[in-house]
């Protein structure tokens, strides 16, 4: 009777461990960091090759480990039963259930989980070779599991699940930046590039273009020395030549290309014919996303396009080193102008021209103004105004305090924007109206 009861205890221990084993695998297999094993697969480890080989069928490790652990805990709650039932009696299973509950939570379930995470990677490394054979010998049964969930999966629109993916693995990536660069392991410098990159597929060429009223043309028509004067004169290499009138675009004169022409021609102006010096104009929809828009740049070899609304009417240019910007940074060179649309003052306000894009100056200020419902601080005073407001007139929304200082005709120039403090801040999650304010000088209310 000493033995048969000592086997019994001797099979429960058993049965626990084969569940911690359980729990174990599965969230140190989960948990894993996917970037370390492909890195440590790269270097030839053979454990990581098997760990990334696991997980790329994430449902045979959850089948089996679903499986493995409703058959022990089953088995060891029958075996405590009948142990407890033939020394105490029935009241026995009252007894067993209670206290291998208590075992299988505490040295099954918990210890072992959360031995997992904290050393996620190493534990997986050391329990795949053993997962791979369990896999393998209860293979019949979760294949039976697999084929009755996959009949039950069927009736979801995958379609949906995969965009939901994509989108959860891409905030994933986001908030995994975000907490890096919180807890100091990666630069904001770098997690701002790599925040840009992300940002690609949410950006529209009209998002990032120089608007029209901003570019630097020629009028084709003009006496070559003046238009090689306007050219020489402008900060681009590249410039749009336009006919009788300004949104006309007729083709794309390159610096380089008008050079060598003139060299060519002993830098006689009157000799060139600029006509068959431009090249083609390529224009592109204002809603064509900007990673698209890089990818035809770099399979067109193409620096510059003009960028069209639905109307076919010419809103601006976007250039390749505008789409990396958006990755980098500003990029600047010894002939490019200092640009001053941005200027901090000593009492914590910035004054902004109007047509800077609320992303530069969320950059600029590390700030988190909405760039959803409008492109440009004016733009977004405007949105949320319902108004084109007047000069002195203030506006309080998203937490900062927006004061127009200059307008021309129906645009805003420039503004003063000044953080408020966080108690004046609005919620997170809301939307708040714009708040009509007047300036220190009694400047009338915009309202």
């Amino acid at each position: 009777m000493t033995l048969e009861i000592g086997l019994i205890l001797a099979a429960i221990v058993l049965l626990l461990l084969l569940s911690a084993f359980f729990n174990a695998a599965e969230t140190s297999l989960t948990a894993s960091s996917k970037a370390r094993m492909h890195a440590l697969a790269e270097e030839g480890n053979p454990r990581a090759i098997l760990v990334n080989r696991l997980m790329s069928r994430p449902e045979r490790v959850l089948g089996t480990v679903l499986l493995g652990n409703t058959l022990v805990d089953t088995l060891a709650t029958a075996l405590a039963a009948s142990l407890a039932i033939a020394l105490v009696g029935d009241v026995g299973i009252a007894y067993a259930s209670v206290i291998l509950t208590a075992l299988i939570v505490i040295f099954s379930a918990v210890l072992p989980k959360t031995y997992a995470l904290a050393w996620a990677d190493g534990t997986a490394l050391r329990l795949a070779p053993i997962m791979r054979l369990v896999i393998w010998v209860l293979s019949p049964a979760t294949y039976a599991l697999q084929f009755v969930v996959q009949l039950l999966l069927k009736l979801t629109p995958s379609a949906k699940d995969d965009a939901a993916n994509i989108l959860a693995a891409r905030e994933e990536i986001r908030g995994t930046i975000e907490l890096q660069t919180k807890e100091g392991t990666v630069e904001r410098g770098d997690a701002e590039m790599l925040g840009g990159v992300l940002d690609l597929g949410d950006l529209d060429v009209g998002d990032i273009m120089v608007h029209r009223t901003k570019m630097e043309t020629a009028d084709i028509d003009d006496p070559s020395s003046k238009v090689i004067a306007d050219v020489l004169k402008s900060q681009y290499t590249r410039v749009p030549l336009w006919r009788e009138n300004p949104e006309n675009i007729v083709g794309i004169l390159n610096t380089k290309d008008l050079l060598a022409a003139l060299a060519e021609n002993s830098f006689d102006p009157t000799a060139l014919k600029l006509a068959d010096l431009v090249q083609p104009p390529w224009f592109v929809p204002e809603t064509t996303r900007a990673r698209e828009q890089l990818n035809a740049f770099l399979k067109r070899k193409a620096q510059m396009a003009l960028v069209v609304d639905e109307y076919g009417t010419v809103q601006g240019v976007v250039t390749l080193e505008d789409i990396l910007e958006e990755i980098v940074g500003q990029i600047r060179d010894e002939h490019d102008t200092l640009e001053s649309a941005i200027r901090p003052q000593v009492d914590g306000s910035v004054n902004v021209d109007g047509s800077v894009p609320v992303r530069d100056l969320n950059r600029h200020m590390n700030w988190s103004l909405p760039d959803e419902e409008a492109t440009t601080v004016a733009g977004l005073v405007i949105h949320e105004a319902e108004t084109i407001p007047e000069p002195g007139q203030a506006f309080t929304f998203y937490g900062y305090r927006f004061e127009v200082l200059r307008k021309a005709r129906n645009r805003i120039t420039a503004l003063r924007v000044r953080p408020l403090p966080t108690i004046q801040a609005a919620p997170s999650g809301g939307t708040p109206r714009a708040k009509p304010t007047s300036n220190d000088a009694g400047a009338m209310d915009a309202g």
